[in-house]
């Protein structure tokens, strides 16, 4: 079983992963839509 020092930092990875991903999710979004208005 892991010991409760690797829980916390899995678990402060995995949070840094889900609030790197939805950051990274609204950058796409709004250089997506600004990519589509310069061409359009």
């Amino acid at each position: 079983m892991a010991g409760n020092q690797d829980i916390r930092a899995a678990s402060e990875t995995y949070t840094g992963f889900l609030s790197l991903l939805k950051w990274g999710t609204i950058a796409a979004v709004i250089v997506t839509a600004i990519v589509v208005l310069v061409i359009a």
